[in-house]
């Protein structure tokens, strides 16, 4: 991080500065989330990799033999609908609820639903997982910025993808500047649902010059960090890839417009491929 950047912002009165560049030492806090994100990934019912398909509920959707929506080795037909914002599965057995966040066991799958009353969508997990892990680059601590958040100028509400590939009601929370390239960049934050009503997390999804060459080809998240006092934390080691990077099955959201920095930006998770092509991104709507 040269002097000239830092002063570049300082100008323009939203200055974003590093901490001091002493150590590049894995702070344990990251240490800890990122061997906790690989052991999920490995092991957990609902992990990216043991994807099978992710679809809107919308009218209904069938499981099981083939012709149905969804064909699953050795499941009976079932059908999942919603109404009133609850998804139900109904089968030769009856009928269980799939409660948003939670996991209801199907034969060898698990199925989940999540997403707005309305617009719910299923995913379903099956036994086997592709042979992949998360990969990350060195810890850069020049790539870590505190500062303001500002507001954004044009409040609202937008419908977005979350990193999950479910459609979510996100809000303009506003706009970070951090020194990056040969000039500050803007980066627009937004506050996404987290699944429970009354939480959500300040997130950044955003390109730059390491996509398709190092990282995913569609962009990163990275989440904004409130500090208190009006400060934040922007910690681009802990940018990490959409769930679409570890399966086809799952959309992949569209970068954000503006959220691009035209520089490499080496920290965080990166992407080493693996025979999974990017699939199409699913642009914004308002």
């Amino acid at each position: 991080m040269t002097h000239r950047r830092i002063a570049a912002a300082a100008l323009l009165g939203l200055a974003w500065f590093t901490g001091p560049l002493r150590s590049q030492a894995l702070p344990p806090d990251i240490a800890e989330e990122r061997s906790a994100h690989t052991e999920w990934l490995a092991s957990a019912a609902n992990s990216p990799l043991a994807a099978v398909a992710q679809q809107p509920v919308g009218p209904g959707v069938t499981l099981g033999p083939p012709g149905a929506d969804l064909p699953l080795e050795g499941v009976a037909e079932h059908r999942v609908t919603e109404r009133n914002g609850m998804v139900t599965l109904k089968g030769p057995e009856g009928s269980r609820v799939i409660p948003p966040g939670r996991s209801l066991v199907l034969g060898a799958c698990v199925l989940t639903s999540a997403g707005a009353a309305g617009r719910r969508v299923l995913t379903v997990y099956g036994k086997n997982r592709k042979a992949k892990t998360a990969e990350y680059y060195p810890y850069d601590r020049g790539l870590v910025f505190t500062g303001p958040l500002h507001p954004p100028t044009q409040p609202g509400r937008v419908r977005v993808l979350a990193l999950d590939g479910i459609e979510s009601d996100a809000t303009e929370a506003g706009t970070v500047v951090v020194p990056l390239g040969d000039r500050p960049v803007r980066l627009r934050v937004r506050r996404i649902p987290t699944g429970n009503e009354d939480e959500a997390e300040l997130e950044i999804f955003f390109r730059d010059d390491t996509n398709a060459a190092g990282t995913y080809p569609a962009g990163r998240f990275v989440s904004l960090i409130p500090l208190g006092a009006g400060r934040y934390r922007l910690d681009f080691n802990r940018a990490r890839n959409p769930f679409c990077a570890y399966s086809s099955a799952f959309p992949c959201p569209a970068p954000w417009r503006g959220n691009t920095i035209e520089a490499k930006v080496e920290a965080g998770e990166r992407y080493l491929g693996g025979g999974l092509a990017a699939p199409p991104t699913v642009p914004e709507s308002r």
